[in-house]
């Protein structure tokens, strides 16, 4: 069994920054990519950004240029360091896991608040 725990996420004002971690822990032998995803109330839940194994990175339109994600692969870990915060970017974090195999777990979440 595969648990992801995420870490970090607070209250800040417009214009700060925050930095999000992720620790993976469990039965993981070949994860494929590790990754951020947030959800707004009433809204989907959206990709923030992902890097695979070999280090590819994919990060979505409105946090170019603001939000950087790395990973530590020999700690399973993944860290989203997160810049120039806008209000728009409050929502729940969450921390995505798919391995080699196919399986995709989640994180619980980590609440981050944008507010003056």
């Amino acid at each position: 069994q595969v648990q992801l725990v995420e870490s970090g996420g607070g209250l800040v004002q417009p214009g700060g920054s925050l930095r999000l971690s992720c620790a993976a822990s469990g039965s993981i032998f070949s994860v494929y990519l590790m990754g951020w995803y947030r959800q707004a109330p009433g809204k989907q839940r959206e990709l923030v950004a992902i890097i695979t194994r070999d280090g590819r990175i994919d990060y979505a339109d409105s946090v170019k240029g603001r939000f950087t994600i790395s990973r530590d692969n020999a700690k399973n870990m993944v860290y989203l360091q997160m810049d120039s915060l806008k209000p728009e970017d409050t929502a729940v974090y969450y921390c995505h896991l798919v391995s080699h195999t196919s399986y995709a777990y989640w994180g619980q979440g980590t609440q981050v608040t944008v507010s003056s």
